[in-house]
């Protein structure tokens, strides 16, 4: 289905930026749908990678264009413990191996090929478990892990040693890892040994690390969301298709002037 949009801008943009912001493609595939004289303008076929569109105008990117987009792949995985969402080292297994035919949920898109290079949109430790997004997807990718990016991560954590306000307090605010501060964050303690985590940052092994400040040791650590995209009832080691709803939702969570969790708030323990 073609994508049609009325450009509302104050002034005139590029078009490949103003698809870049909207979420359609990156800034490259944008030139090179131009390239391939799959956008038209009021009509009129777009052949200059420079062009601008201009308020009022109405950009309308055909099937063909949409269908090569749509290529892209996305995934959702319930990763258990004991497999690294990064690049393996030795005798590690990626998760990426967990992307088959019999693990698929639901109205999954086929198991990519061999030649897919999907990337894990956020660390997920090997001693982790949870929500863990593999996408070939540009656009998603900056959303989600580029350096502006302040999609929140919500994480189940249960812990040994004695849990105490002041402890969540300083978990809330005030420490710092590698010499710099940490973002605030939400913790609220859900059971006597179960606390919920809130970041929009990603440092290695963040949430561990931030525990052994406090003398809290990490017993199990579930990711259980990603901005809009939930676990929910995904089965462990299973994979379905990102939604484009959740797509959709994501980059626009993502872009300036969203509405994303605030953290600096005080919150209730």
């Amino acid at each position: 289905m073609a994508w049609t949009r009325i450009y509302t801008g104050a002034e005139p943009q590029r078009v490949n930026r103003w698809l870049a912001h909207e979420g359609v493609c990156s800034r490259r595939e944008a030139e090179a749908l131009i390239t391939d004289g799959l956008i038209r303008i009021d009509g009129e076929k777009v052949m200059d990678p420079g062009r601008k569109i201009r308020p009022g105008q109405t950009l309308v990117l055909g099937d063909r264009g949409q269908s090569q987009l749509d290529q892209k792949l996305s995934v959702v995985l319930n990763k258990p413990v004991g497999y690294v969402s990064a690049q393996p080292e030795r005798d590690q297994v990626p998760a990426i191996r967990l992307i088959q035919t019999e693990g698929r949920m639901g109205d999954a898109p086929p198991p990519p090929k061999r030649d897919n290079a999907l990337a894990p949109l956020g660390r997920l430790d090997m001693d982790s478990r949870g929500l863990l997004i593999l996408s070939d997807d540009g656009v998603l990718a900056k959303a989600i892990i580029g350096p502006a990016s302040t999609i929140d991560k919500e994480y189940l954590v249960t812990v040994r040693g004695r849990i105490t306000r002041e402890k969540i307090l300083r978990l809330r605010h005030g420490l710092e890892l590698d010499g710099r501060r940490l973002r605030p964050a939400r913790v609220t303690r859900e059971d006597e040994q179960l606390l919920r985590f809130i970041l929009t940052e990603g440092r290695n092994r963040q949430i561990r690390r931030m525990c052994e400040l406090t003398d809290l040791e990490v017993e199990d650590l579930c990711r259980v969301r990603i901005g809009p995209v939930h676990l929910g009832d995904l089965p462990e080691g299973r994979w379905r298709g990102l939604t484009s709803e959740e797509r959709e939702a994501v980059i626009s969570m993502a872009r300036p002037g969203a509405g994303n969790v605030d953290l600096s708030t005080s919150q209730d323990t």
